[in-house]
């Protein structure tokens, strides 16, 4: 699907992937973002953009949103935190959402959806891990409540015409603060320069993928993979630990702490310790990343020092 000239749903508009996303769509397509600010910031999402504040889960939202107009649906909005202090909640709500969506969607004839999922569908799996790989056995509530949303996604694919566009990404690292290993350790070291808590014991190792690279990816698959579902990892060909992240931050801020560890081989309960995405079926589609992981680290927390309004707010 070319995007020129369409209107395009995209939710979870105002985070870190959705804004950028926005900013991507809006000169050339009329966009409608939806979003409820409780990740997100409202004037991050582009002026252009029509804005409705809402929860997904609200149906009288979703009808607001999607009309038959409508061309393409970007579902980014989810409650996106892996170790989440509800997981039962957090399990219903992003599965509601989505529900809503596709039911939705089919009533007012919209066929076209995009869905951002995640590497925790795969669990601890070999590496690199292909988009084939089976059986995907997750291992965090978050996890399972993708992969039973990209379930519901194929039967609309195949029992309702849709065509679904499916991302499962990499650790996405730019310039905002929130969750993620970067900011964590920037909030930490602006704080306390001599000593960093590290999560687990700094050998967790992953693909980090820059946003700009993340959000060029998803456009140049949705305009150029054409199945009824469509499945690609968004990563890079390299990882970089979690030491190294440190490393890397501590070079970017200027300090030399010492690290401290909290045990164990993984951050936190549902954490994969080591993950590695095969990225070949997004290359033979013609697309490559334009930095390896180490690099978009490192200019993840530079865009995060270096923008006066990415500052961390300390008490």
């Amino acid at each position: 699907m070319e995007l020129t000239d369409r209107r395009i749903v995209l939710t979870g508009g105002a985070g870190l992937i959705g804004s950028a996303l926005a900013k991507r769509l809006t000169p050339d397509n009329d966009v409608v973002v939806v979003d409820d600010l409780s990740n997100g910031i409202r004037e991050t999402v582009p002026e252009e953009a029509t804005f409705i504040r809402g929860d997904l889960t609200d149906e009288a939202i979703v009808a607001e949103a999607i009309t038959g107009d409508v061309d393409l649906v970007f579902h980014l909005a989810a409650d996106k935190y892996v170790n989440a202090d509800a997981p039962r909640e957090q399990f219903e709500a992003n599965g509601e959402m989505t529900y809503n969506i596709l039911e939705r969607m089919d009533d007012v004839d919209v066929e076209s959806i995009a869905f951002t999922s995640s590497s925790t569908v795969y669990g601890e799996a070999p590496r690199p891990t292909p988009e084939d790989y089976a059986p995907l056995e997750p291992i965090s509530e978050y996890g399972a409540a993708k992969l039973s949303e990209e379930s519901l996604l194929s039967v609309y694919a195949h029992s309702h015409d849709f065509t679904v566009w499916n991302f499962r990404f990499a650790n996405i690292v730019g310039p905002r603060f929130g969750a993620g290993v970067v900011p964590d350790f920037i909030y930490k070291l602006s704080e306390d320069p001599e000593t960093l808590t590290i999560r687990g014991d700094g050998r967790q190792e992953k693909s980090y993928m820059r946003l700009a690279d993340c959000i060029d990816a998803m456009c140049y698959v949705v305009e150029h993979a054409d199945d009824a579902v469509n499945t690609y990892n968004l990563g890079t060909r390299t990882t970089t630990s979690v030491n190294r992240i440190a490393d890397i931050v501590s070079d970017e801020m200027g300090v030399d702490p010492d690290y401290e560890y909290t045990g164990g081989d993984r951050g936190w309960t549902g954490d994969v310790p080591k993950m590695r995405l095969s990225i070949e079926k997004l290359a033979a589609l013609g697309w490559e990343p334009s930095v390896s992981s180490d690099e978009a680290v490192r200019q993840g927390a530079r865009e995060l020092l270096d923008d006066p309004e990415n500052e961390p707010h300390l008490g």
